[in-house]
């Protein structure tokens, strides 16, 4: 399974949340390559879980986006192309823009609060523009710093949506080969689009994000491309 890699059984957590979180997690790390089917049978003995449990975790993954069903073929692990790429960064500028608009009206003070909770996750980011071999993981406080954002909006349905392509966002990483067109996640863009959200006006936030997704979305999909032919995505469905 999965790039020589075995899941590990995970007493106490029998529920089917617990176990859509523990698949999560493993599917978000890259474990499970796009494309493949879920071996439900291996899964429970590698667990040490019953089926219906595993079952109803596995429908919880498909219902979030990160699985695929095929009728009378069992759940797939999603493949994304580049079109999904593009349709992804696209609806993520909406929704943080929707969420800027949202903390921008609520009292005063509060940018400053969001702010503070932005720069404390950006200083944790690398601050250079080439990932280290942990891009994947500088990745993911990326996101965190995105995510953060739309939080701080209060909207709990907003959150929700924008979660779903955070963590589309997580499996298109984590299924290219690391190159130079790898991501980037440079600590100093992100410092300054947390000021931004402090006293920036509506218009610099707007151009500031509108600059930093396009190029995150470009790199991705140039991380796509340089992928070996067999293993590219973005043929057909994608171009």
């Amino acid at each position: 399974m999965t790039k020589g890699k075995l899941l590990s059984s995970i007493e106490p957590l029998t529920s089917s949340v617990g176990l859509a979180e523990h698949l999560r997690e493993h599917i978000l790390r890259g474990c499970f390559p796009p494309g493949e089917q879920i071996n439900e049978s291996l899964l429970v003995k590698q667990l040490g879980v019953s089926r219906t449990p595993l079952r109803e975790a596995l429908q919880r993954l498909a219902q979030e986006g990160l699985l695929t069903a095929k009728r009378n073929h069992g759940m797939f692990m999603v493949e994304l192309t580049k079109a999904d790429v593009n349709e992804i960064y696209g609806i993520r500028k909406t929704l943080e823009l929707t969420a800027v608009e949202a903390i921008i009206s609520q009292r005063a003070g509060r940018r400053e609060e969001v702010r503070d909770r932005l720069v404390d996750i950006a200083l944790h980011l690398p601050d250079s523009s080439l990932m280290p071999d942990g891009w994947i993981s500088a990745s993911r406080l990326d996101l965190q710093f995105h995510t953060a954002l739309v939080a701080a909006a209060g909207n709990s349905r907003l959150l929700r949506a924008y979660s779903t392509l955070a963590a589309e966002t997580l499996i298109c990483m984590a299924n290219i080969e690391q190159t130079s067109a790898s991501p980037r996640t440079p600590r100093h863009d992100h410092l300054a689009m947390a000021e931004l959200i402090a006293k920036g006006s509506l218009a610099e936030i707007r151009s500031a994000f509108d600059q930093h997704l396009t190029a995150s979305g470009d790199e991705l999909v140039a991380g796509f491309e340089a992928r070996s032919p067999d293993h590219r995505a973005g043929g057909a469905a994608g171009s």
